[in-house]
């Protein structure tokens, strides 16, 4: 027995259509979610190398900040040793230079002074002591300055005590010298050429008119 259909056609092409739709918007929107899924994955996988590059250059970096301290200390170690030799190289040096101060000052002192402190600060040197009289210690400053070895003689003070004191009490200050460091240069200097003397020319005799 044949079936007949009672819809009518148009109301079933709607439905089909309608279904199609839905189906389609479906699948759009799976697809979509899978679009954004897939990206938001990537994305996510791009931020995590990035923080893993990022956390692995904040380690280099503070390696390099430990290895450039550590440079620095060993620098600034260095730089005290090699202080510490300067000064070394430096008395060496001036050792001889020490023995002829103090031989100097044993036979610059005149009678009738004698000295209480003597300090040196690098070619400064700082003298008290106490004299019968400032005439002794214009005297010591005469002999200072004939000296090789002390030079520039300068009174900073003169305190004359009652004539019931020991003497007066002068503090005077002078300069080291090293009359061997600078003969040295002088005699390193090679004599300046003699100039050539122009050769004189014999004159030229004319001869008489006869």
């Amino acid at each position: 027995m044949p079936r007949i259909n009672l819809l009518p056609w148009r109301e079933a092409e709607r439905k089909r259509k309608r279904q199609e739709f839905m189906v389609g918007a479906v699948g759009a929107l799976i697809a979509a979610f899978l679009v954004y899924v897939v990206v938001n994955w990537q994305m996510q996988s791009a931020i995590d190398d990035q923080m893993a590059r990022n956390t692995y250059l904040k380690d280099q970096i503070s390696d390099l900040d430990k290895q450039i301290a550590e440079i620095l200390d060993l620098e600034e170690q260095k730089q005290r040793l090699q202080a510490r030799i300067t000064v070394i190289e430096s008395l060496e040096l001036s050792r001889p230079e020490i023995v002829h101060v103090f031989d100097q000052l044993v036979r610059t002192t005149p009678d009738g002074i004698y000295l209480t402190s003597v300090k040196q600060i690098e070619r400064k040197i700082e003298l008290k002591g106490v004299a019968q009289s400032s005439t002794r210690v214009a005297s010591y400053m005469r002999n200072i300055d004939s000296s090789e070895w002390l030079k520039d003689p300068a009174l900073q003070i003169l305190e004359t005590k009652g004539a019931t004191d020991a003497g007066s009490q002068f503090t005077l200050n002078a300069t080291q010298e090293n009359p061997q460091a600078a003969a040295a240069p002088e005699a390193g200097k090679a004599p300046a050429p003699k100039a050539n003397a122009p050769k004189s020319k014999a004159p030229r005799r004319t001869g008489a008119a006869s």
